[in-house]
């Protein structure tokens, strides 16, 4: 964890806090009693970093267990505690504890805007679980616009950075919500895989909170695929749970959730109990909420025998849902108009009943075209859904029987159902679109392009060089000439690994493109980046021999150097200039290592 300066590292208040942050996912009843004593004792003793980052920590427990506007005056004052302090990192873990209250008020334009302002300096600052949590709340706000391209992008990335040998925990959180995003686009098998893999992070025990919010996943995954008889354990667990920070906390539930589940189930009577639950719940203006909560009273008015009174509940509901407001997804969308189709066929409205149908098809349609962008193999699933909708609208003009629109609607919903396997190819589709360069393992130009910037402006900021080398292997053309393709790949492979094994782990290397490279070295001079690319030239004769390199093939390297002590009009510029000593290398005879002057 990041800190401002030696002094403070060593405070007794600042590691408490640096221990209760790390065990916000892992032990949340231990991470606020620790953040609790870290406050205390920085307030005794005026240590301002200890202060800032136990209220840090003691914001983001209160956004797990209380209400936002319960965690944003801590979040707030640790802001403005490490704006003071100029401690970057905790800065933007608490602006991004803000965005995330806001998210879960349902402002979610405002924390888009905000967490989207944070994330080049926070990917540069950021480390490990602090990089995942911004990235997760940069997808959360994605995800409530509907836009799953961006949200399981910003989730996959978060991932990488959240391991489980270094997130802490927070893997469990992001598995939780990647599983969050497939079921909203149908891919429940997926979904549930998700969900079993959080669930088996960490002890129940010890984050009652989270073990919480994977039952209920577990629970709409279950209930959506036809086996909602198996949730019923799930719902004593989350029902059991006590509503302060040593169980679920005091945010939404999800009563209505469980409502819809045992209705499924066939339990009316727990259904019956679990709504009264839910109409007592205060809450946040989450529109998506307010509709399941209208769904789980529109089933157990069906349960009572009351048509009416169901299909008044739906009405408006219907019309909610007709608005597509941000956080409502098209799943609880589609289940309101096909509920509503339900209800309206068994009080015999034949027309209402088949227009909720139509509504519900067009919504299918909808969700699957989102699917498609968010990388899913679905341009035939898109199509089987038009066609089916299409014949469906043939055959209404011939049909008056409720029945027979019942069977079309049923019909279509298993053709739906089929094709919604074809979305397991989502992982192998977003790794695509990952930083790294998968023959050599170092990261990729458009990442380069991505982390020059923000590296730029930090050392300008902090007026500590930044070295930019680029490196192209000698007479490497001869090598695919005289060898093959293969020993060529073999070659840049191994120059790979001989890269990332003599840089520091701050320093970024970058496949530039063919057998060039490109090494960024923060907080070191064109000089010093010299005499580290020299040695490397020299372990790279020796080992690129082994590799398969051929007489003066690939066995040495040429490269150019320049800082941006020397160079300080723009980082393209930075990148031009050793780019232009490269090429001097290259004329002067190449195995050499040129600095800009």
């Amino acid at each position: 964890m990041a800190t401002p300066a030696a002094a403070t590292r060593s405070s007794e208040a600042l590691r408490l806090a640096q221990q209760a942050w790390k065990l916000l996912h892992i032990d949340s009843a231990r991470a606020i009693a620790l953040a609790d004593q870290a406050l205390a004792k920085a307030l005794a003793r005026q240590d301002a970093a200890g202060e800032g980052w136990a209220r840090l920590a003691r914001g983001f427990h209160l956004i797990y267990f209380a209400r936002p506007r319960v965690a944003a005056p801590e979040l707030r004052a640790a802001q403005q505690i490490f704006e003071r302090l100029g401690d970057a990192a905790g800065r933007i873990l608490a602006q991004t504890g803000v965005a995330r209250g806001l998210w879960r008020a349902g402002r979610y334009d405002e924390s888009l805007q905000l967490v989207l302002a944070l994330r080049d300096e926070g990917l540069a600052v950021l480390r490990h679980e602090q990089r995942g949590l911004l990235l997760n709340t940069i997808a959360g706000c994605y995800s409530a616009r509907n836009e799953s391209e961006q949200a399981f992008a910003y989730m996959y990335q978060a991932l990488r950075d959240a391991p489980p040998a270094r997130g802490h925990g927070y893997d469990a959180v992001l598995h939780c919500n990647l599983a969050h995003e497939l079921m909203q686009l149908g891919d429940y098998d997926e979904a549930l895989k998700h969900v079993e893999a959080g669930l088996a992070r960490f002890d129940h025990a010890k984050n009652p909170r989270l073990a919480s919010v994977l039952w209920i996943n577990r629970i709409i995954v279950l209930t959506e695929i036809g086996r909602a008889a198996e949730v019923l354990a799930d719902i004593e667990r989350v029902v059991a749970l006590p509503t302060d920070a040593s169980g679920r906390g005091a945010l939404t539930p999800h009563f209505e959730t469980m409502a819809i589940a045992a209705f499924s189930a066939g339990d009316a009577g727990l259904g019956r109990r679990l709504v009264e639950r839910a109409r007592e719940v205060e809450r946040e203006p989450i529109v998506e909420e307010q509709l399941e909560l209208a769904l789980a009273e529109a089933l157990l008015a069906r349960a009572e025998g009351d048509l009416p009174r169901a299909a008044s509940q739906l009405a408006a509901a219907h019309d909610r849902a007709a608005a597509g407001d941000l956080g409502v997804s098209l799943r609880v969308r589609c289940a309101v108009h096909l509920l509503q189709s339900e209800v309206l066929e068994a009080h015999g409205d034949a027309a209402a009943a088949l227009a909720a149908v139509r509504e519900w098809q067009r919504l299918s349609v909808e969700r699957a075209q989102l699917a498609s962008r968010a990388h899913y193999q679905a341009a035939a699933l898109q199509t089987e859904l038009l066609l089916l909708q299409h014949q469906l609208d043939e055959k209404d003009a011939q049909r008056r029987a409720t029945e027979r629109a019942r069977a079309e609607l049923e019909a279509a919903n298993k053709a739906l159902s089929q094709k919604m396997s074809e979305v397991q190819s989502l992982q192998e589709a977003l790794r695509q679109q990952a930083t790294r360069d998968e023959l050599t393992g170092l990261f990729n130009r458009r990442h380069l392009n991505n982390t020059l910037p923000a590296m730029w402006a930090l050392s300008q900021r902090e007026h500590k060089p930044l070295a930019a080398v680029i490196i192209d292997l000698d007479h490497f053309k001869r090598v695919n000439d005289e060898r093959g393709h293969d020993a060529g790949d073999r070659l840049l492979a191994a120059f790979g690994r001989v890269l990332v094994a003599n840089l520091r782990k701050s320093d970024v290397a970058c496949r530039y493109g063919g057998e060039e490279f490109c090494v960024l070295m923060p907080e070191t001079d064109a000089a010093g980046a010299r005499r580290k690319i020299a040695a490397l030239l020299k372990r790279w004769r020796v080992e690129s021999l082994v590799q398969g390199a051929v007489a003066d093939a690939g066995t040495s390297f040429s490269a150019g150097v320049a800082d941006s002590l020397r160079v300080v009009e723009s980082w393209q510029a930075l990148l031009k200039r050793a780019d232009d000593e490269l090429l001097t290398a290259k004329r002067e005879g190449r195995n050499r290592v040129l600095v800009a002057a």
